[in-house]
């Protein structure tokens, strides 16, 4: 093998261990930030996504915060590893940020395709709508697996408020190729006041 391509498959090798790197960190905001020691900048906006399931934090919020974090590890990977598998590194840990950004608007926005975009959604709506404490990895179960926080979904149960663009038709409905797996669920009307008895 070249020096060239020797260099490449190093490169290669840091940037996937990036990568990973990142599903750890996924997990661990989360989990941490999100859910345990909600009271910071992360949590308020995680909060806020629980309560309105439609809102996103701005982008340009979410770039300044990941910023100094993927610098930070580059800076500190450059130092551990040298310059190039330390930039391999923050490179692979800053593409799988992005990705996870895309896949977890999308869905919220976009419907399943395949196994694994079906599979994503019923483990990040089971999180949503039925165990907070559980299933925080969104692209990935290994984490939930390790630390004994993922749980298998059943039927979702959606409230209607929450449904998503992808889930419902314009009667709000479930999709038929959908009713499978979620239902949606409808506020109750609050029940008729009683009305006062004569004299009272």
């Amino acid at each position: 093998m070249s020096p060239i391509a020797t260099d490449l498959a190093a490169a290669a090798g840091w940037a996937a261990a990036g990568a990973a790197a990142w599903t750890l960190l996924e997990y661990t905001l989360h989990r941490g930030l999100g859910h345990r020691w909600p009271d910071n900048a992360f949590g308020r906006e995680h909060t806020r996504h629980h309560a309105t399931t439609h809102y996103f934090a701005p982008t340009r919020k979410k770039a300044l915060a990941a910023a100094p974090v993927v610098l930070a590890t580059a800076a500190a990977a450059a130092l551990a590893l040298g310059p190039r598998a330390g930039l391999a590194f923050a490179a692979g840990l800053a593409t799988a940020y992005v990705a996870y950004e895309v896949v977890h608007r999308r869905a919220h926005t976009h419907g399943p395709r395949g196994p694994y975009g079906r599979w994503l959604r019923r483990h990040h709506f089971h999180h949503h709508f039925h165990a907070p404490a559980m299933n925080h990895g969104v692209t990935s179960p290994v984490w939930d697996l390790v630390f004994r926080t993922y749980a298998r979904p059943g039927t979702i149960r959606v409230p209607e408020k929450h449904a998503m663009p992808w889930l419902v038709d314009p009667s709000g409905a479930v999709r038929p190729e959908h009713a499978v797996a979620y239902v949606v669920t409808r506020r109750r009307a609050p029940a008729p006041a009683a009305a006062a008895a004569p004299g009272g």
